[in-house]
């Protein structure tokens, strides 16, 4: 049992111990399929704190040489699996992560000299009667022990990007560090498997990945293995049940990941608030928004208004393919919403290749991050929202009226003036608060049609649904006349007893006006 070589099962251990622990095991009968394979290099991207670590140390627990895990695993999903007893703990196992390398070194060639170093101390001591050609060569070290021993190498390491994230490295600095890893893996006949963890998928040079060898899982494609990127609707439903939280509630703060299909929750954020009880931001409150707000302010063309229309409840359409996955080589606003796809961010739908806000908690770090910086005008029509949401309410057409000009005209610099779409976008911005209360939906089906904008209420929310009619050089009379002769309401009536109907209307000369009435189911 090493630190490096075939450690122990320590660190998945504590995880099954926790008062909260998802078997996710069912990973393990992946990796086992792959294993001596040509498809055996596997390569995961996810953001922080959504279980990579947790993952690299359960496949140690579960091949690594330096322990017995077979208690451990008994009683977990993948001890039904016919392939369970086959791989148990039979494998030389290298478990790095990249991070322990960087706090005492300026350069990467001090990481890769260290690592180097520290995985050979330990070959050596465990395997005393090899005869090393070059004994300060990892790469051929390990080739000396396959050849005196027929022993095959598992690789696990963790955190393999944090050089490009945490290091100012050059090219020919990225290129060294890529060099080695690929001299280390790519067709060498002692790795058996090799499964890395990064937050960034794997560099690229032009439009080639310098590791081609290895099947990337990413936030934009986590075929064939989607479903343990984070916690599923089934997962959190179950833990909601069994502590009594609000299924809703969570979907709320923490749901939106829409990964493959499969509908993702950011773990960390799920088991902080069942623990405390409390719905919160968790995972954004680990890094400053700061880090975020670098980003989104980059003078792209577009990109203001693209982060603008995502605030308020738009999907933007992206190409992922150009990302050459690092954090400074942007060419487009492309570029800087992939990367943001990729740090947790942004939702991105491999159906449409659209990109969105995914949920309340991820929703507020934007709002922390526009407050300054050439945003005023959009940050004032979210902070009146609460007086414009009360107008609605109480039927003060004329205040709503007002507000909504004042909205639309103050953020025609961001958004297209004659534009249906973007009124709609400045609707939704200007009803932010409303969000508390409801559910918000943009081109709902209801009645002969599609509503422009219409607010549900929240379960245990007693207030009125609102429907949102906008027309163009129409009156508001029309907007209202199309909203009961379509029907909307009869839908919307499933939800709520009473609604509000609010036709707004705006003409060439930007002027506004807003009618609101009451009906009840």
């Amino acid at each position: 049992m090493g630190i490096y070589l075939n450690p122990d099962n320590t660190d998945f251990q504590e995880a099954i111990n926790s008062e909260i622990y998802i078997d996710k095991t069912e990973l393990i009968a992946h990796t086992n399929s792959v294993i001596r394979t040509m498809q055996k290099y596997i390569c995961v991207s996810r953001p922080r704190r959504f279980g990579k670590s947790m993952a690299a140390n359960m496949l140690t627990a579960y091949y690594s040489r330096g322990c017995d895990s077979a208690a451990l695993f008994e009683n977990c999903k993948i001890a039904k699996d016919s392939s369970f007893h086959k791989h148990l703990n039979q494998y030389n196992v290298i478990h790095i992560n990249i991070v322990d390398f960087l706090e005492d070194s300026e350069s990467i060639e001090d990481v890769l000299n260290a690592l180097s170093e520290a995985v050979l101390y330990e070959i050596r001591k465990a395997f005393p009667d090899v005869d090393f050609y070059k004994p300060e060569n990892l790469s051929r070290s390990l080739k000396d022990v396959y050849a005196a021993k027929s022993s095959s190498f598992i690789f696990i390491i963790d955190e393999w990007d944090c050089v490009f994230r945490q290091l100012k490295l050059t090219e020919k600095d990225q290129e060294t560090y890529l060099k080695f890893l690929l001299s280390l893996l790519k067709d060498q006949k002692y790795v058996a498997l090799a499964y890395m963890t990064g937050i960034l998928p794997i560099k690229k040079y032009g439009e080639h990945s310098a590791l081609n060898m290895f099947t990337e899982i990413s936030m934009t494609d986590a075929t064939p293995i989607a479903e343990f990127t984070g916690f599923t609707d089934e997962e959190v439903m179950d833990k909601c049940n069994e502590y009594h939280v609000s299924f809703e509630e969570m979907k709320q703060w923490y749901d939106g990941y829409n990964v493959n299909g499969i509908s993702i929750y950011n773990p960390k954020s799920v088991v902080e608030s069942i623990l405390r009880k409390n719905f919160g931001n968790y995972w954004t409150s680990t890094e400053t928004y700061e880090a975020l707000k670098d980003f989104i302010i980059l003078n792209f063309d577009g990109l203001k208004e693209k982060i603008s229309r995502m605030i308020a409840g738009d999907a933007i359409k992206i190409n992922p393919t150009k990302f050459q996955n690092d954090m400074t080589s942007f060419s487009s606003a492309d570029d800087v919403l992939t990367l943001l796809v990729h740090l947790g961010y942004l939702s991105f739908d491999y159906d449409t290749s659209t990109v969105r806000i995914p949920n309340s908690e991820v929703q507020q770090e934007f709002i922390n991050s526009i407050e300054d910086g050439g945003w005023e005008f959009l940050m004032d029509s979210i902070n009146a929202s609460d007086r414009l949401l009360n107008a609605t309410l109480t039927g003060d057409s004329e205040t709503a009226a007002k507000m909504i000009e004042k909205a639309h005209n103050e953020n025609a610099s961001i958004l297209k003036y004659n534009d249906e779409n973007a009124l709609a976008c400045v609707i939704s911005i200007a009803y932010y608060s409303a969000r508390k209360k409801y559910i918000m939906h943009r081109e709902l089906a209801t009645g002969k049609g599609f509503a422009d904008i219409v607010f549900i209420p929240r379960k245990n929310v007693d207030s009125p649904a609102i429907v949102v009619e906008l027309k163009h050089n129409q009156s508001a009379d029309t907007a209202i006349s199309q909203i009961k002769a379509k029907r909307y309401s009869e839908k919307i009536a499933e939800y709520t007893g009473e609604i509000i109907l609010v036709g707004i209307s705006y003409d060439e000369q930007k002027g506004h006006s807003c009618i609101i009435e009451t009906v009840s189911k």
